[in-house]
């Protein structure tokens, strides 16, 4: 490397744009697909109830109903890279929020159980676009020094989705009376808590039309003047553009574009750290953390508590997720990954064991013990808390940076569809668990959040302060 092109990259890696205001909108215009990932991930926790009431379901079916949106998560993940390589960014989210739209209507006026589940599939392949194509834009699209600070605008996104759609959740129940199936504006009140997600959904195609097209996708149809003006925009004037675009162009062209069969290699089908990565990605969801967000308002009415306290409960777990997910992005560069992932799996071992003892107490007239409670509300959030400020946000910093160059690509597509089908599992499972045995079922939580612990320190490796060329 010449000292010239040093000299053009330290000016870009250091670069900073006049219009930085603008260019944090870009990023946050683009993180609302993490938002509408969030909302629609959570927003089915207030309706879970009033579909099995209304279609009279057992808790298997049930399951399937809530899950089989993950199973669209997945396709709509796998394939959104190929398209946004295809059509480019913009169209790519403007793609999703059309379906989250259609979804969201959809499953607020379903004619019947299998309706509602292909809405579901439906707003599932939007949230696996939207789940990749968000981050991907913003690290394209964000000036080197503040890549890092940018790209936390979608996790954040996502827990703030989380919490605004619990609180929307609340706001609804009580307009109908403390009652899923109450009448709100002609519909059941469930109906209207899944229609509302329209409201983001349309937000996010219109803010798409307000943001400029990645630099790289338009260097790689042919666009170099356009894609000039936008590196003007973003990086500053004073950065060299033409040597910005040679070094997007020469980074482009050098590229090893990762396939799956490069993955393989090792003793048991995949090389060594890929199945660290799948390990990460399965252990983040076998602690249970989606029954927090999905079932938390059936999970507390099954011990007693009654409708509109129990969305209240999922509206202040999922202001700890935030608070948690704040906590993590200030310190996983200054502690590091692998302490904050220790620190992780030790608190919710503490808090899922907690609230299987909680949950083992008999039922006192339809209600747990005032001591139980409370001592499961609080674990709840304890969980909550210590999921958030670790594995919730360490996992994908963790996955971004730890593959090698060469097949950090299709790792990450590995690893990530690891987690959606985890995701998946935990999802259809709890219902039928916590039929069997409700404190049996966090038990096994337990068992997976304190495996963690020995799994981080025996197989994983130390991230923070290495540049992504010393991971091979």
């Amino acid at each position: 490397m010449t000292s010239t092109t040093q000299a053009h990259q330290t000016g870009a890696r250091t670069a900073h744009p006049e219009h930085l205001g603008h260019v944090i909108f870009i990023a946050a215009a683009a993180a609302m697909g993490g938002f509408l990932f969030g909302y629609d991930s959570s927003v089915i926790n207030g309706a879970v109830e009033a579909i099995r009431d209304r279609y009279d379901i057992g808790s298997a079916a049930l399951a399937q109903v809530i899950a089989v949106a993950l199973i669209g998560c997945a396709i709509g993940a796998a394939t959104a890279g190929r398209i946004a390589d295809r059509i480019g960014r913009i169209r790519c989210m403007q793609i999703a929020a059309v379906l989250f739209t259609i979804s969201a209507v959809g499953s607020a006026l379903p004619f019947a159980l299998w309706d509602l589940a292909f809405w579901r599939i439906v707003g599932g392949f939007a949230i696996g676009m939207a789940s990749v194509i968000g981050p991907a834009y913003i690290a394209e699209v964000a000036p080197p020094a503040y890549r890092g600070r940018l790209g936390s605008f979608q996790q954040a996104a996502i827990v703030v989705g989380i919490a605004i759609s619990q609180l929307v959740n609340w706001g609804l129940l009580n307009a109908a009376g403390g009652n899923q199936r109450g009448t709100l504006m002609g519909l059941e009140a469930w109906q209207v808590m899944l229609g509302v997600m329209v409201v983001p959904a349309v937000l996010y195609g219109m803010l798409s039309f307000a943001i400029p097209e990645s630099p790289r996708f338009l260097l790689s149809v042919g666009k170099r003047e356009r894609a000039r003006e936008i590196l003007a925009e973003v990086e500053g004037k004073d950065v060299d553009l033409d040597a910005r675009v040679a070094e997007i162009e020469h980074a482009m062209t050098s590229e090893h574009k990762s396939t799956f069969k490069d993955l393989l290699g090792g003793g048991f089908f995949f090389k060594p750290i890929v199945w660290i990565g799948i390990g990460l990605s399965v252990f983040q969801q076998f602690v249970g953390i989606n029954v927090a967000f999905y079932y938390s308002s059936t999970l507390w009415q099954s011990v007693g508590v009654d409708p509109t306290d129990s969305f209240f409960y999922s509206f202040t777990t999922s202001i700890i997720n935030i608070v948690g997910t704040v906590i993590a992005m200030i310190f996983v560069d200054r502690v590091g990954r692998k302490p904050l992932a220790l620190i992780g799996s030790i608190g919710m071992a503490v808090g899922l064991a907690l609230e299987a003892w909680a949950f083992s107490a008999h039922l006192v007239d339809g209600r747990l013990p005032a001591t139980q409670g409370w001592v499961a509300l609080i674990a709840a959030h304890l969980f909550v808390l210590f999921f958030a400020l670790s594995w919730g946000v360490v996992v994908w910093v963790m996955l971004g940076e730890m593959f090698p160059n060469k097949i950090r690509a299709a790792a990450l597509g590995v690893a990530a569809a690891a987690q959606w089908i985890a995701n998946w599992a935990i999802t259809a499972s709890f219902p039928s668990l916590a039929d069997w045995n409700l404190s049996g079922t966090y038990v096994i939580y337990t068992v997976f959040a304190a495996l963690s612990v020995p799994f981080v320190l025996k197989f994983v490796k130390e991230t923070k302060g290495k540049s992504l060329e010393e991971m091979g």
